[in-house]
């Protein structure tokens, strides 16, 4: 077994006060199908751009395989007339050496031409097409849509083929960051059964269903350590629980413990000080046996005070990693009927037919309906029509009067502005909105930052606490979970769950459609 080994891992971002990592140690097999779990803004993206060689860090980073990351960079693919000669010019040099080939029997030189075709032989050249084919027909891809240039392929297509065309490279361990962002259920399941199959990578992804059916070992990010075990998300889950459970419990009696001899301290620390006072005066018959006992006394507080101080930093050593989330919760109004909204035979129809078959249903007072359904098929439409958008459709809509909608949209990568502003934007309390950011792991430090400066999952986090702190009748959520994490999706499912809105939602994320949705309408 090949090892890959990180020892003494330390890493901050240039001019940044504290280190993303530090002294950080651990090592995976080449053949793991290794899970990367942790809170947005962790580092999992920033490890594996370590992993690349992207940053100086100090440390070591010592592995016998080569490195490629998903996604990569695909700015090239322009320069190639097809998919597949651009996926080839990924796979390995095939490309560069067919037209150096074709220039030297152009030119006559059968030298340089045989010293290139043991090349290429040896690359396995004359079955890259075939194996590439191949590879992509695991993944469903239409083999036409390989003739076509890369840039006309769908987003979905364009991950299936560098996925495949990744995992075709010689020598190669690959880091898979969000694959299965933009896809539909359906094509979340291929990549699923596909990655299922192969070995070698790190998967980043936040949705639990493909960590727990591809994944054989689990490496986290826990506050202030990093770990590596075996098993998949469920099992993580489950060791996390029970580790939690059993630091709490044992915390709880070192805090009682803490108090108990705090106080032992204290007396013992006022013993001395009242011996000692008691040495004044010309009742005092040998005032250095007295002195010496208010010494030992005194000694015996300072013993008393260093047990103190020792369980202390043993209850902080012991907390280091306790996800301790605080609870959330939607401030959802009950609507004073109990049907909302009646839909008869709706579809959407933007000129070139109905996305979907005429849909009839009702939103009644504590419905929690899932549209689901491949990309395409008019899902956001639908909900935007229900938020009284000007979109193209058939059928009716029949909506009570004076109902309230928050609505929580998909859209998140433009938001701009300080954060701290943005609550007063949208009209919510600000201490509630930093309150709910701060529950949901966002940093304090951040509170500071332009909405533009943060990655992508903490922005969706800001969404969130808005929806979150809104007040609403109707809570509208377009995609909610795009890069947020698994931590996140638990305290979010479990608020909903508690405070049974009424809502009609789209999400990609199977596990949290079947705990959170009383209702799922399929539009095919």
């Amino acid at each position: 077994m090949a090892q890959i080994t990180v020892s003494n891992l330390t890493f901050a971002y240039p001019g940044a006060y504290d280190d993303i990592f530090k002294n950080v140690s651990f090592s995976i097999d080449t053949k793991w199908k290794l899970g990367f779990i942790g809170r947005n803004g962790r580092g999992k993206t920033t490890m594996m751009r370590l992993f690349m060689g992207q940053y100086e860090y100090s440390g070591s980073i010592i592995s016998p395989v080569e490195f490629s990351y998903f996604p990569m960079d695909d700015s090239e693919a322009k320069n190639f007339s097809s998919a597949k000669q651009y996926l080839k010019s990924v796979i390995g040099p095939y490309v560069q050496l067919e037209g150096d080939m074709e220039r030297a029997l152009e030119s006559g030189d059968n030298d340089l031409y045989s010293e290139l075709l043991m090349k290429y032989l040896e690359l396995d050249g004359y079955e890259i097409d075939a194996r590439l084919e191949t590879e992509c027909a695991k993944l469903n891809v239409d083999p036409d849509a390989l003739e076509r240039p890369y840039n006309t392929l769908s987003n979905g297509e364009r991950t299936k083929t560098l996925l495949a065309a990744l995992f075709l490279r010689p020598n190669n361990f690959l880091l898979i960051d969000e694959p299965t962002n933009h896809l539909d259920t359906a094509g979340r399941a291929v990549v699923r059964d596909y990655l299922s199959g192969k070995e070698g990578y790190i998967l980043i992804s936040h949705d639990r269903a493909l960590l727990d059916a591809v994944c054989d070992h689990v490496l986290s990010i826990n506050r202030s350590t990093i770990d590596v075990q075996a098993g998949n998300y469920s099992t993580w889950a489950q060791n996390k629980r029970m580790r939690d459970e059993y630091d709490i419990e044992r915390n709880e009696h070192l805090k009682g413990e803490i108090k108990r001899l705090t106080e032992t301290a204290r007396e013992k620390a006022a013993w001395s000080d009242k011996i000692e006072a008691s040495k004044i005066g010309s009742h005092v018959a040998d005032r250095g046996a007295v002195g010496a006992r208010a010494a030992k006394m005194m000694q015996k507080s300072k013993n008393a005070q260093r047990r103190v101080e020792k369980n202390i930093e043993e209850k902080e050593s012991l907390m280091k990693d306790l996800e301790l989330v605080g609870a959330l919760k939607l401030p959802a109004t009950d609507y004073v009927k109990p049907r909302l909204m009646d839909l008869f035979d709706v579809s959407i129809n933007y000129g070139q037919g109905e996305l979907f078959s005429p849909r009839s249903f009702s939103i009644m007072r504590g419905d929690r309906i899932a549209l689901t359904g491949p990309n395409g098929c008019g899902k956001s439409s639908l909900l935007k029509l229900i938020l009284g958008e000007n979109i193209p459709h058939t059928g009716k809509i029949s909506m009570g009067g004076g109902i309230k909608i928050s609505y929580l949209p998909q859209e998140s990568d433009k938001l701009q502005g300080p954060v701290r502003e943005f609550a007063q934007r949208e009209g919510v309390d600000e201490t509630l909105f930093l309150t709910l950011l701060r529950k949901l792991e966002f940093p304090r430090v951040q509170f500071e930052k332009d909405l533009s400066q943060l990655s992508l999952g903490q922005r969706r986090k800001a969404l969130l606490a808005i929806a979150l702190a809104t007040a609403a009748d109707l809570y509208i959520w377009d995609e909610p979970l795009n890069y947020i994490d698994v931590i996140s999706r638990t305290q979010i499912e479990e608020a909903l769950l508690y405070s049974k809105p009424t809502m009609i939602f789209v999400e990609h994320d199977d596990v949290f459609v079947n705990n959170v949705a009383t209702k799922i309408i399929n539009l095919q």
